[in-house]
């Protein structure tokens, strides 16, 4: 039997996406202001902090 361990690292997606963004806007192909260039890097972690909180809220809730 052989033991195969898969791991999958890379940018993602959002990181892609942020790269391109900012390439077009270094290269003054878009005139986008800066916090819509590195919107891919913020709007996941926008997304995720609210549901965290609601668990964490939800979490303590159930405790009592």
């Amino acid at each position: 039997m052989s033991n195969t361990s898969s791991a999958s690292s890379g940018i993602g997606f959002c990181g892609l996406l942020a790269i391109v963004f900012i390439t077009l806007k270094l290269c003054k192909v878009i005139a986008w202001s800066w916090l819509w260039v590195l919107s891919p890097l913020w709007i996941p972690l926008a997304i995720i902090l609210p549901i965290l909180l609601l668990i964490g809220i939800v979490s303590i809730w159930v405790n009592k």
